[in-house]
């Protein structure tokens, strides 16, 4: 009885093997070159940086975000239809006609009352490019830093007392 499990009890192993296999071949192979660039947070395209205290977190990417949700929901009540359509008759072409005709109402109103504009007065239009030159200052920085011999001085005066 229990040897008819055997087969999936090898596959099991077999796909933990190749799991973790996968991971370490791809973990030894990868190159790594990490910088400050690359290990610096990111989070959904704002700048982690903390803000003044007075200030407030624009949170206009994460209604875009869960605008965008709502909407493919709504995307996803056409399949079921699609599929029963011809079942459905006039009836059920009069409801999808009055349901996109609501969805499309709701993406105007949202369209007009500025939902769908990122950046619309929330950034200061030098904001990135300032990003942009510490991002480089920081990465020059490292660079340089690897670039640079050791000193000999350095070395020598390391293990004295002074």
């Amino acid at each position: 009885m229990l040897i008819d499990y055997l087969p999936i009890v090898v596959m099991a192993v077999l796909a933990g093997v190749f799991a973790v296999g996968s991971l370490m071949a791809s973990s030894m192979l990868r190159p790594n070159r990490p910088n400050p660039v690359k290990l610096s947070a990111y989070e959904c395209g704002n700048d982690p940086v903390r803000l003044p205290s007075g200030e407030r977190f624009s949170v206009k990417f994460y209604l875009v975000a869960m605008l965008f949700i709502i909407f493919d929901i709504e995307t996803i009540f056409l399949f079921p239809w699609a599929v029963s359509f011809r079942s459905l008759g006039l009836f059920g072409l009069v409801e999808m006609a009055v349901f996109i005709g609501l969805v499309f109402v709701a993406y105007v109103y949202i369209w007009r009352k500025g939902g769908f504009d990122w950046s619309a007065g929330e950034i200061a239009p030098n904001e990135a490019d300032e990003v942009v030159e510490r991002e480089r200052a920081l990465f020059t920085r490292s660079e340089q830093e690897v670039a640079k011999p050791p000193d000999v001085n350095e070395w020598q005066g390391a293990g004295r007392a002074g």
